[in-house]
């Protein structure tokens, strides 16, 4: 901001510094300011030391005992530092990051705080800024214009961080003591092995093996249907049947005889329109974990601590956010301009600046937090480590095929009647590429040139043929699948689900391995695969169809391949373990099941009714206790239906 700036170290934290420094605010007007910094929570919680021993009480006793607030060793110099310094200060000035975590954050900081300087307590005292990134500027008004503490939501994640420990200690302290002691005499092995129950990480891996258990049930089905091929200045033409397939073969024999009975066939329809593809929404955390598992070789987790670290470098704007929206009055021409200064987007985004500009798509989101990330400044890409350059380019380029146009192009549809059915086939001249020639995750390729066919042109068809083919499996699901799945279920926040995909496989309830690539079907667009060129004329298609059995891996195996090349994307297999807590809990036959993901998005509801002030914390943290309350103790009863399925899936024994 200007001005020296002296730094102190801090006793007992070599990562913690004070920074001193004169700054003129228009609240206060020309101030002394010590600035200085947290590392995450500064406050944990546990239950008292009675409850420590797993054996000390009944699991169920932990959802009603004391828990204690309390500062870790490694983070007292951290609170000691920050107890010193309110002493010598009148105003709290918050600056955490603008979410959920940061409004709890704040609010430890200030309980704190307080404790070296009471007034801090006192509306007024304690302020925190607002902003989304840490570009000069935008701090700069963010420092001129203090806002309160939003109670609210630092009420919502302490209400989650309550409800998370007593309900994941209870069923975690229950599972492990019922499940360990059987499967040690089982293994012959002394470890201590924790089978943690999480309120999103059950539902998450109730996804993983609801897809598995899909796979190993599935049942090819034969069906059939009808090709017809035409070939007309010297371009041979496929035309497709409009029932697609039939599983009864002898109905598709009588309907192909028609056909050839019928020996000729008429273009009932020719029809030439204009079309486009577009481009891509503002990204919002969800679609950067989405793609950048699907694009970057890089799992969820890995692509939020590195799009965190781009922005703490100031490069993007805060990567945690729901909007996919830009606000009208953002200079987004502003942002474009920094991009012309180098890097392989350059070029197009100077276009952009002489004339090529458009207004981004608007989403249906928005969290009245943070703006869509984007790129806040121009880095040398050369001076960041290789997966800080792919997440960077990604937001860049993302960023800038929002502001271009939509790809246009035409299209010609030609339905013909063979007899009494109707075959179609239809081709597409790309005219113009737009945010193609920037985004190269999207495919949109012209098809081969169609003949001329005018309606009512009736001619006998070069060849055509009954052909006989197999229904195909689902695939094991993908992280970005996955992904999407919790966010359609409320599964965790845009900000955790990462996390929660990390703890199952930390927990060894399920294992990954790269998807096979599965061979192009006609008539679908070809998929980018990371370490193609980023050159203008690569793109990708915005097809949102799901791959079909890459590969047939053994029960709870990672190693495994099928056939043919590997792509960059993760599928999930569930160990043995992962099958058998879901099947066990399934089996127990509840309505309101642990595996599915029902209860987490009850209590995510609850949370956000505590942000809207429908809800009080006390309200929410009473109603999610008393239902978990009552899952347990009917889980209790059916505990014979865990271990069965341990037995069945774990020890390999029959029945």
């Amino acid at each position: 901001m200007g001005g020296q700036v002296q730094t102190r170290n801090i006793q007992g934290n070599p990562y913690v510094k004070n920074y001193e420094f004169s700054y003129n605010f228009p609240t206060w007007g020309q101030c002394n300011v010590t600035m200085t910094s947290v590392l995450g929570h500064l406050l944990s919680h546990d239950f008292d030391a009675q409850y420590k021993s797993w054996r000390s009480c009944d699991p169920s006793a932990l959802f009603e005992a004391h828990i204690e607030t309390f500062v870790e060793d490694d983070k007292k110099a951290v609170a000691e530092n920050i107890k010193q310094q309110a002493r010598y200060n009148r105003v709290l000035y918050i600056w955490t990051d603008c979410d959920r975590e940061g409004e709890n954050i704040g609010t430890e900081i200030r309980s704190v705080a307080s404790q070296g300087n009471p007034s801090f307590r006192q509306p007024g005292n304690t302020v925190r800024a607002r902003f989304s990134n840490i570009e000069r500027a935008h701090i700069i008004n963010a420092a001129r214009s203090p806002v309160q503490l939003d109670e609210a939501q630092s009420n919502a994640v302490s209400s989650r961080i309550e409800l998370d420990l007593r309900i994941g200690a209870s069923f975690t302290r229950n599972l492990t003591m019922s499940l360990r002691p059987m499967i040690q005499e089982h293994t012959g092995e002394e470890r201590s092995q924790v089978i943690s129950y999480g309120s999103c990480q059950f539902p998450t891996l109730g996804f993983v093996v609801e897809r598995y258990i899909r796979v190993r049930n599935f049942v090819p089905e034969t069906f059939w249907g009808i090709k017809v091929m035409h070939e007309k200045d010297r371009i041979k033409v496929s035309f497709n049947w409009a029932r697609n397939h039939l599983f009864d073969r002898m109905a598709v024999v009588i309907l192909f005889e028609r056909c050839l009975t019928a020996r000729t066939a008429r273009v009932t329809k020719v029809q030439t329109k204009p079309t486009s593809k577009w481009k891509p929404l503002p990204l919002t955390t969800v679609e950067l974990q989405k793609c950048g598992s699907r694009f970057l070789r890089l799992d969820s987790q890995r692509v939020m601590q590195v799009a965190e670290q781009l922005y703490q470098k100031g490069w993007i704007s805060y990567p945690r956010t729901e909007t996919d929206q830009f606000d009208r009055g953002m200079d987004l021409q502003g942002l474009v301009q920094k991009q012309t200064q180098g890097g392989p987007w350059a070029q197009f985004a100077q276009g952009l600046m002489n004339g090529g500009f458009s207004q981004p798509r608007s989403g249906r989101n928005n969290d009245k937090a943070h703006p869509p990330i984007h790129p806040v400044n121009f880095v040398v890409p050369a001076s960041l480590s290789q997966e800080e350059q792919r997440v960077h380019e990604f937001v860049v380029r993302r960023f800038l095929a929002c502001c271009s146009h939509d790809a246009r192009g035409s299209k010609t549809e030609i339905n013909l009647l063979y007899g009494f059915e109707v075959f179609s086939t239809s081709g597409l001249v790309v005219l113009e590429r737009n945010f193609l020639d920037v985004y190269p995750y999207d495919k949109w390729t012209s098809s081969q040139d169609l003949p001329d066919f005018r309606e009512g042109q009736v001619f006998e068809p070069t060849e055509a043929r009954m052909y006989e083919g197999q229904t195909s499996p689902p695939g094991y699901l993908t992280e970005p699948e996955l992904i999407a799945l919790m966010d359609a279920n409320g599964i965790g926040t845009d900000a955790t689900m990462a996390e929660h995909i990390a703890k199952i496989k930390t927990r060894d309830y399920v294992q990954t391995r790269p998807r096979a690539r599965q061979q192009r079907r006609e008539g679908e667009e070809e998929e980018y695969e990371p370490g193609e060129a980023a050159e203008p004329d690569v793109g990708r298609g915005r097809g949102r169809g799901r791959g079909r059995a890459r590969a047939r891996g053994g029960r709870g195996g990672a190693n495994g391949r099928g056939g043919g090349a590997i792509s960059g994307v993760q599928e999930f297999i569930p160990t043995t373990l992962g099958v058998a807590l879901v099947e066990g809990y399934e089996n127990m036959g509840f309505e309101t099941s642990l595996t599915k993901p029902f209860l987490r998005k009850e209590m995510e509801l609850r949370m956000k009714a505590i942000c809207e002030g429908r809800k009080t914390k006390a309200e929410v943290v009473h109603e999610s206790i008393e239902q978990y309350r009552d899952v347990y103790i009917r889980t209790q009863q059916r505990l014979d239906s865990l271990r069965a399925a341990v037995r069945k899936y774990v020890f390999q024994e029959d029945g």
